[in-house]
């Protein structure tokens, strides 16, 4: 049964009340409704508390897309948490610094890709530092100029919005697709847009801030070659 995903319209909300609908066979807790984002695009899923309606907490240790429309989340409880039945009622609540983090480094790549325009071939988001792997051919990249390029972007405070589009317009508009490795999910009839005013649009259903200022200062720690034209581009929060 479909999750609503409260996190693909406002990543800032920060708790929901939900139900529980099912207990996965590995233990997952599925809710007709998250906060939660499950780990999907590089970015982990969120962590953070289930309370139920007389006090009990059930940490939850990460979220996870139960099928390939990524349509289901369950939310994987922590060793030994207290167990929830089908029908609980609970109050879905995240850890929010952790979060945050995320939302600011996920935005922080976007304008890293916007910085260097070549085909993404991979990447992970973490809390203080992330990376991305470009398909380049030749050496030679900067880490001071690239460090310059996005902190820039940063300071125009750029709008950061998100739309839909139909899995046709995204057909027929090949190029919004940056990366080589994860191909943004379709077959639901809609696809999300992530754009950066001015600066960068691509399909992604990961989170993000509202504005580029909110990421703060980034330095590109490290540029590792990787394969004949494989560079990984590091960085990370200062």
């Amino acid at each position: 049964m479909p999750t609503e995903c409260l996190f693909r319209d406002d990543s800032y909300l920060k708790q929901c009340d939900a139900r529980v609908l099912a207990i996965s066979e590995q233990g997952g807790i599925v809710l007709d409704r998250t906060v939660f984002y499950a780990a999907s695009g590089g970015q982990p899923g969120d962590s953070g508390t289930l309370t139920t309606a007389d006090g009990r907490k059930v940490p939850i240790a990460t979220a996870v897309y139960t099928d390939a429309a990524k349509s289901e989340i369950a939310h994987v409880p922590a060793p030994d948490a207290p167990a929830l039945k089908i029908g609980d009622a609970v109050t879905a609540a995240l850890d929010w610094d952790q979060r945050y983090a995320r939302m600011r480094m996920h935005t922080a790549l976007h304008l890293l890709s916007a910085a260097l325009p070549y085909a993404v071939t991979g990447g992970s988001v973490g809390e203080r530092e992330s990376r991305l792997d470009f398909d380049i051919p030749e050496s030679g990249l900067d880490k001071d100029a690239i460090t310059t390029a996005v902190n820039e972007m940063i300071a125009r405070n750029a709008a950061v919005l998100s739309r839909w589009i139909t899995d046709q317009e995204l057909a027929a508009n090949p190029g919004l697709v940056k990366t080589m490795s994860v191909k943004p999910p379709m077959g639901t009839g809609r696809v999300r847009l992530i754009e950066i005013a001015g600066l960068d649009l691509q399909p992604c259903g990961g989170t993000h801030v509202h504005a580029t200022a909110e990421i703060g200062a980034v330095r590109v720690t490290q540029i590792e070659k990787k394969g004949k034209q494989n560079r990984r581009v590091r960085l990370a929060l200062i």
